[in-house]
């Protein structure tokens, strides 16, 4: 992965990366993302980690099990569902632990294909991890679970707090 430069609003605070996540990718069907944008947001060697339920090589049984990816495999997994389904994610939650120059980010979102969508098809929690390098805020990893019957958002994480 190439490193971008961020616009600066972008990482300037946690907020701001937060919602600079959320806005790049989500967008009306047939609209292309800035994908430098998303990079500029993540430290060279960053990782997003879905979880999938879905069996494959590592995953016979159909338990759950981690994707890890690079920015750019992200990218890849996700620019064609997102540009042509339309995609609008946003968070609806947030708890966050900071010490130092690190902060752990549990980010409870929803996500909708028009952004007019009475109700959201997916919900679910971002685990993020961020960094602060005396200039600005990095996204070093994003990992998720969707909501699920049999696991769905607990009542604590559906409302911001401590």
């Amino acid at each position: 992965m190439m490193h971008l430069p961020a616009d600066p609003a972008d990482v300037a605070s946690i907020d701001a990366i937060i919602a600079a996540a959320y806005e790049v990718i989500s967008g009306p069907a047939g609209q292309k993302r800035d994908w430098d944008r998303e990079r500029s947001l993540f430290i060279p060697g960053a990782r997003l980690i879905p979880t999938t339920k879905t069996a494959g090589e590592m995953n016979q049984d159909g338990t759950i099990t981690p994707q890890v990816l690079d920015v750019d495999g992200y990218i890849e997994r996700s620019r064609d569902y997102l540009e042509k389904n339309g995609f609008f994610e946003k968070e609806i939650a947030r708890r966050t632990e900071q010490f130092g120059h690190i902060a752990h980010v549990w980010s409870t979102y929803e996500s909708r294909h028009r952004e007019d969508d009475p109700n959201p098809f997916m919900r679910g929690i971002n685990s993020i991890q961020l960094l602060y390098d005396e200039s600005r805020w990095w996204i070093v990893t994003v990992y998720w679970q969707h909501e699920s019957p049999e696991e769905p958002i607990p009542e604590k994480y559906r409302k911001s707090g401590e």
